[in-house]
């Protein structure tokens, strides 16, 4: 494996474990947070122990996505040093608050998880809020930073010199909003199916149904609200990028030629040799309506891109496929829920409904994988787009292929040690919880 490929290997891996990891820390708290207000307001013990497990699930996943985003800290310096030594000064603000955000979070966990009997019990509550918003607000300053990748502002560029450098604007740059939206959105979605997905599995194993349908049902509000958003989400998302990265656009729709009115693609096979795509399925019009609001806009192909700065369009949209397909297919399943809801239909005996939420448990995740394939690869060969070449920002020093086995390793222990603390947390569950805990 030669550096070029290891480095961007290596960056590839570590995102793609860092975002599963950081998107449960970000979304479990709320999840905490209702039951816990639940628990204020009716008393019901259940809610408490479920407060309680929540909690622990909370904990483990801000201790690994600290440790992997500490780790990815280390990389960016380590993997991309002609990238930092540009970039840095530009988008480090977002990265200094999301340390800030870091620490309260922190801060305000240790409260929540060492606060029982010892605090007063809605201010102990409201540790729990702020982990939550602590944790969310990490997330959209990271996506801040990776936004300015995909849409660079915040400085001028003067004969190889960054100057005039404004680091607001840097962070709130065209693409901060959009991209921010889609990924909270995704986050929510993803991690409400995955943890529903568990709880129904108790179910059909009738194991303590009372606590499991309980954390079922938190779980699938935030799942159902999100995966019913997302299109719209994406939609915003599909003009944004139409309007400032034309070659990302035709690498998802793997739109080789500019087309008036563009057609909305559907799945295929692409051929890049022909520079083409069979068995695909296309809708007349629909790319240039989503794009521009135009049934009869014009779609620029990627006939009017450079070839030297063209993304790989196989796996671009095969990703975005992946993406979209899942997003429908749990936006489908969320409405039949809620019709099944409004026909007062009970969750108990429908085995079969319970089946549908195990079997979408990782779904979301892969969803999630798919959309920072294309956000990612869909730049290409841009680092920072229309500025700086990957190619050009990678380090010079030689041996990186050992540094992505070394971190490779690491992230499969990491992987391996959370699953099974989940599994021997869920085990537990609710039997650690046995005895009621008051509130001062």
């Amino acid at each position: 494996m030669d550096d070029f490929l290891a480095a961007r290997s290596q960056m590839a891996l570590s995102l793609g474990f860092h975002i599963i990891y950081a998107c449960i820390g970000m979304v479990m708290p709320f999840f905490m947070a209702v039951a816990h207000f639940k628990w204020l307001r009716t008393g019901d013990q259940t809610y408490q122990y479920l407060t309680k497990a929540w909690s622990k699930g909370v904990a483990i996943f801000f201790a690994t996505g600290a440790v992997s985003g500490t780790m990815l800290s280390f990389e960016l310096g380590l993997l991309w040093p002609r990238f930092m030594e540009h970039a840095g000064p530009i988008f480090g603000m977002p990265f200094s608050l999301e340390g800030t955000a870091f620490f309260i979070e922190a801060i305000a966990l240790g409260f929540f998880l060492y606060g029982w009997n010892k605090l007063n019990r809605w201010f102990h509550w409201f540790t729990g809020i702020v982990v939550g918003v602590s944790g969310l607000a990490s997330g959209i300053l990271v996506v801040a930073a990776n936004a300015w990748m995909n849409s660079p502002a915040g400085f001028e560029l003067v004969n190889g010199q960054y100057l005039h450098i404004d680091p607001i604007a840097a962070m709130f740059n065209r693409a901060w909003f959009s991209q921010a939206l889609h990924m909270c959105l995704a986050a929510f979605t993803a991690t409400g199916f995955a943890v529903a997905g568990v709880h129904a599995l108790m179910l059909i194993r009738k194991q303590n149904q009372e606590f499991h349908l309980k954390a079922f049902r938190i779980a699938i509000v935030f799942a159902v609200i999100g995966a019913l958003l997302q299109p719209i989400s994406g939609d915003i998302s599909a003009k944004d990028v139409a309007r400032r990265q034309p070659a990302k656009l035709a690498a998802m729709e793997a739109l080789y030629h500019t087309s008036q009115p563009a057609p909305l693609l559907i799945g295929g096979i692409i051929d890049e040799k022909n520079k083409q795509v069979k068995m695909g399925i296309e809708i007349p019009g629909a790319l240039s309506w989503l794009s521009y609001g135009d049934f009869k806009a014009k779609v620029k192909g990627l006939d009017q891109i450079p070839v030297d700065e063209q993304p790989p369009v196989a796996i671009t949209h095969y990703a975005f496929q992946v993406m979209v397909g899942i997003g429908t297919l749990l936006a489908m399943i969320s409405i039949f829920y809620l019709v099944l809801l409004l026909r007062r239909q009970n969750l108990l005996q429908a085995k079969w409904l319970l089946k549908v939420f195990v079997y979408a448990t990782p779904l979301g995740y892969i969803a999630l994988e798919a959309g920072w394939v294309v956000t990612e690869v869909g730049r290409q060969p841009w680092i920072i787009y229309g500025v700086m070449k990957t190619k050009d920002a990678v380090t010079p020093m030689p041996g990186i292929s050992w540094s992505f086995y070394l971190f490779s390793a690491i992230y499969a222990s990491l992987t391996v040690i959370v699953i099974f603390l989940l599994y021997r947390q869920i085990k537990m569950v609710p039997k650690l919880y046995s005895q009621p805990t008051s509130a001062v």
